[in-house]
């Protein structure tokens, strides 16, 4: 008898699907960008995911609208035209955003939905958010990747909007709970840069129960102008990115955690 799939016309909000991607999880992925975030990251690339409601940005001289309504069938839909590459690379879907735990029901709805295809999935979260939500997703979750991205908070609250309490409280959780867990760090000039706060984040990553592995994401740029084009300003304007000379030096100071730790991810 087939599976029953209401579930499928479950609807969600995004403003991006990416194929082809080889980052954000194994082989060749499709990344969904979500809608909607907890947080206010003072450096993020993708401002126009922080709010849920679908906006207007000016992009090459031209209105854009950012947003759009799909239902998960729309979007297995879009995931089908790449099976092969999943199959031959061990790829599959990653859900980033903004943050796809504020939207919990279709996330999960959608990993539920790619699994049931045989795709691997796995997303990209902060973490922020109640742990009921995290476990609405976690059946139908290969990989976890995770932002920490310091343990002061106070400093964290400063640069994010929110403290940091519960987003290190439910690392504990989904290290247990998760089928794998990797823990990334964006690095960020005036906010976590220094071999101390590094080495802070690591020793945490190293202590939490299976998580072998910790990313270290060089700040970059990418995302300035669609502050302009929303409207908005670009509060580290005058922060430069970090030479890669000075990111080995910070891939060394993780290193002492005896976690596998790499520069990207």
């Amino acid at each position: 008898m087939e599976e029953n799939r209401d579930y499928w016309g479950i609807q969600g909000r995004i403003f991006d699907i990416q194929r082809y991607s080889i980052h954000d999880g194994p082989g060749i992925r499709t990344i969904v960008f979500l809608k909607g975030c907890y947080l206010r990251c003072r450096w993020c690339c993708n401002p126009e995911s922080q709010e849920y409601k679908i906006q207007s940005m000016t992009v090459a001289g031209k209105q854009k609208v950012i947003g759009r309504d799909v239902t998960v069938a729309e979007v297995i839909a879009e995931l089908d035209k790449d099976e092969a590459y999943y199959r031959r690379s061990g790829g599959g879907i990653t859900l980033s955003g903004g943050e796809c735990l504020f939207q919990p029901d279709f996330s999960a709805a959608l990993l539920r939905a790619a699994k049931e295809r045989g795709y691997h999935t796995a997303i990209e979260s902060t973490g922020c958010a109640p742990y009921e939500e995290i476990q609405k997703l976690l059946p139908y979750l290969d990989l976890y990747l995770m932002d920490i991205k310091h343990m002061d908070s106070d400093k964290h609250k400063q640069f994010t909007g929110q403290p940091n309490d519960r987003i290190l409280e439910n690392a504990k959780r989904i290290a247990q709970d998760a089928r794998e867990l990797i823990i990334r760090v964006p690095v960020i000039p005036t906010f976590n840069h220094t071999e101390e706060e590094i080495c802070d984040i690591s020793l945490f990553a190293a202590s939490l129960p299976r998580v072998e592995q910790l990313h270290l994401l060089p700040y970059h740029r990418l995302g300035q102008d669609k502050y302009t084009g929303l409207g908005r300003t670009y509060t580290l304007a005058d922060i430069e990115p970090m030479t890669e000379e000075y990111m080995q030096g910070l891939l060394r100071a993780a290193e002492h955690s005896g976690l596998h730790c790499q520069i990207g991810g």
